[in-house]
Formats: structure tokens, sequence, C-alpha cells
């Protein structure tokens, strides 16, 4: 049988979950990968995210900007939720917000798992389709990936909560600048399409907040 090969994120450190994966005969390479932590095709990666990282990463932003800069890199991105059965300190109208924003605003498919074990089985799978069924092999994607300011400005407003691409470049192209989006007020944001009181309220409340460490 073909040896299925992976290139794993130097960073990565679940040792459990890589075990697994030498033990069922693949091949590992390690690399800082520039977007996710598992190349397992040319087109296909996978972020792994815990549920306890998932929830921290909605929390400061960090999960937008990653999975957009995936979806750049990747044709088949995915992300992998480890754990979600534990449970969330976030009210599940957020986590579930954040999930199916991931799928219709980042082209992001998100598969649950419930422990590094399944990780690697479901690893292991995605492999055997796309090295063995397709012939397609892990390459790293995106070292080279430049952004232009409108991308970055993009993925900034994506961190923001309820803003997608499509929003986003409604607010640049209302307001043309950051800057102006962050001191406009809220009844000027309510001027942009698809933006109602409650979400014009939610951006300038985030945007105009005075930093609280908690």
């Amino acid at each position: 049988m073909q040896q299925l090969k992976f290139i794993v994120d130097k960073r990565e450190r679940n040792i459990d979950l890589i075990d697994a994966l030498y033990s069922a005969g693949a091949s590992l390479s390690f690399a800082q990968l520039p977007v996710g932590d598992y190349i397992i095709s040319d087109r296909m990666c996978v972020e792994r995210k815990t549920a306890p990282d998932f929830e921290n990463s909605i929390i400061d932003g960090r999960l937008f900007e990653q999975t957009c800069r995936l979806d750049a890199s990747f044709i088949k991105p995915l992300l992998i939720l480890e754990g979600a059965d534990a449970g969330f300190r976030l009210s599940k109208n957020i986590i579930l917000g954040a999930m199916l924003k991931l799928y219709s605003e980042y082209n992001i498919q998100l598969i649950q798992s419930s422990d590094p074990i399944e990780t690697s089985a479901i690893l292991l799978k995605l492999a055997e389709r796309e090295q063995v069924a397709d012939g397609r092999m892990p390459r790293i994607a995106g070292v080279k990936k430049a952004y232009t300011t409108f991308q970055w400005q993009t993925m900034m407003l994506g961190s923001l909560p309820g803003i997608g691409p499509n929003l986003a470049l409604r607010l640049l192209s209302n307001f043309k600048t950051l800057k102006n989006i962050a001191n406009a007020d809220i009844n000027s944001l309510m001027k942009v399409d698809k933006i109602g009181k409650k979400k014009a309220s939610r951006i300038y409340g985030i945007l105009n907040a005075e930093f609280e460490m908690s």
C-alpha cells in the first residue's frame, strides 16, 4: 500500500496525534508552515484546533484571519475541531455563528473530532483520498503569498463579529478607509446595505470601547 505523507507544522505539539500517524505508517516531514497545521495535498490543508483554542481564537479575532489566509492558499481548506463535546464557555449562538461564518464566508469545511486519535483517523482518510485515489501529494503553499492593502483591510474587518468579505467590501466602498469606519457613528454605519441598528451598534461599540484587561 502506498505510504501516506504529511507536511506538519513544526510548532504542532500534540504527541498523541503525531504518534498515531507514525503508528499507522505515515511519513511526516516538519516545516514552519505559513498557514495550517497539516498539509495533505497540493490543494488540501488542515488547521487543527482544540475546543479551548477555537474559543480563544474567536475572542481575540485570530480565527477569521487564519482561515482567510488558509482559504487564500488552498482550494480545499479544512478545520478539525477537537474535543468540542466537552463544551464551551461562550454561548451556543456565538459558537454556531462562528462555525456558519467559516463555511459561508471563508469556504472552510469544519469537521469535529473527539480526541487526537480520531483526528489522526480523519487525517489518514483524507490523505488516502487525496494521495492514493487522486494522486495529489502534499506541497507547501502560501510561502510567497503577498497580500494587497485591500486584503489586509478585509481581514482586519473580518475579525469583527458579523462582518464577512462581502460586508467588508461594502464598508470600504462606502467609507474608503479603516480610519473612516472607526470614526463613523451608528447612523452612518446603518447607511451601509445589510447593516441594521444592532450590527451597527455592535461594530461601533467594539471600535470605540476602552481597553480593559480581563
